[in-house]
């Protein structure tokens, strides 16, 4: 492993206050300094220390900064729903549509039946996707199997893509993410289930446990089983919480000192304070919540509470298809209300928080060398640009990964 010297930036943002200017740490006309895969030194490049041998690589004048961090992803599954994106575009709603047995349920039939192999190179496609439009960390979340067996499987399959991919995977256990249709007539066996066996059998694969508590999905007393059980067994807690209706889910959450809750388009006063005072991210998904055609999350509520935000792509194939976070801060900044700093955090330091991964999303000594340089000395021209992938080069732990 090379040692490797970024310079030639418009500024390096270091998404640490303590490093730079303003809540984004910007350092004008910064250098990063890369020994064995990780910072050992950034500041300004008229200070650059000494470091023979070094291989320099130049920005070209553009910006450069962590790498990003997907805080909320679904990548592995079988199948697409463009025909439902298309009744959508009719007038029919999410919910009507899962009631008729499409949604999460039409996912999980063509994932119970795609071969391993599929389900792996399906999921190196999108997370290749991901990488190139700068994404270097992604928690990676199962949830289309609804079966002890299916859903260890899943987490298997994960962590094979992990070992072949630049990215950091994070992976989640959402056993919890709908009742599989053999469990309808007994729901508390599949609860009993979800906060039992699949525990079990999770140990070693999964950081964390997620539970959709929402309308048409799990209770909040159900919510409260499950995640309950995970902390106890040692894994991070998080929640699908407030997409349809607010159930009370996020404060549930804080109460565990959970990761984060996810969604939020329906959030109260209350629990917003609650997720601030225990440090639970509050983690948006732009691209579901304007693809659903729902009410925005309360952005200013949660800024006013003094919650940390983040974002994630949602990538799933039924509300949000897309590997895209530089599209999510577009969304965040022109349909949620977020600032240019915020929409830049959402991305970095507090998804690297949410996703479990708090030595991500920074460019500072010590932590991972992953960094993005970008074809734009400006931080707001990323999301103002949308559509256009403004990506240079990403390095990650020290190596160049993508180069364009």
């Amino acid at each position: 492993m090379r040692d490797l010297i970024v310079l030639d930036t418009s500024a390096v943002m270091t998404c640490d206050p303590s490093l730079g200017e303003g809540r984004l740490g910007l350092i004008e006309r910064g250098a990063v300094y890369v020994r064995e895969g990780v910072v050992a030194w950034v500041g300004p490049e008229r200070d650059l220390p000494q470091a023979d041998g070094a291989v320099r690589l130049s920005a070209e004048g553009g910006l450069v900064t962590p790498g990003l961090v997907d805080a909320h992803a679904h990548p592995i599954f079988g199948g697409d729903r463009a025909a439902e994106f298309a009744l959508r575009a009719e007038g029919k709603t999410y919910l009507d549509i899962a009631r008729n047995g499409g949604g999460i349920m039409s996912t999980v039939r063509a994932t119970r039946g795609a071969i391993d192999e599929d389900l792996v190179e399906r999921t190196h496609e999108r997370l290749s996707r991901a990488l190139a439009q700068g994404t270097t960390t992604l928690e990676a979340k199962t949830g289309y199997a609804l079966s002890v067996y299916g859903e260890l499987r899943l987490l298997q399959l994960l962590a094979q893509v992990a070992r072949a991919t630049p990215l950091t995977i994070v992976p989640t256990l959402l056993g919890a993410h709908a009742v599989p249709a053999e469990r309808n007539g007994d729901r508390a066996l599949f609860v009993a289930e979800c906060a039992g066996p699949m525990l079990e059998g999770a140990r070693g694969l999964a950081h964390a446990v997620d539970v959709y508590c929402d309308e048409g999905a799990f209770t909040l007393e159900e919510a409260r089983t499950i995640l309950t059980a995970a902390k106890t067994s040692g894994f991070a807690v998080r929640a699908h919480a407030g997409q349809f209706r607010d159930l009370g889910a996020a404060g549930l959450v804080a109460e565990l000192d959970g990761l984060s809750a996810d969604h939020l388009e329906q959030v109260s006063d209350e629990q917003a304070h609650l997720m601030a005072q225990h440090g639970t991210v509050a983690t948006l998904l732009p691209g579901a919540c304007v693809q659903l055609r729902l009410t925005p999350p309360p952005v200013a509520r949660l800024r006013d509470a003094g919650c940390m935000m983040a974002l994630g792509t949602d990538m799933n194939p039924g509300s949000s298809m897309t590997e895209s976070l530089p599209l999510q801060m577009w969304l965040a900044m022109t349909h949620l209300g977020m600032t240019v700093d915020e929409a830049w955090l959402g991305v970095t330091r507090h998804a690297a928080r949410a996703a479990g991964r708090p030595e991500a999303g920074r460019i500072a000594p010590s932590a991972p060398a992953d960094l993005v340089g970008w074809r734009t000395p400006d931080p707001a021209h990323v999301p103002y640009h949308y559509g256009e992938n403004h990506v240079r080069g990403v390095i990650v732990a020290g190596t160049q990964v993508v180069s364009r």
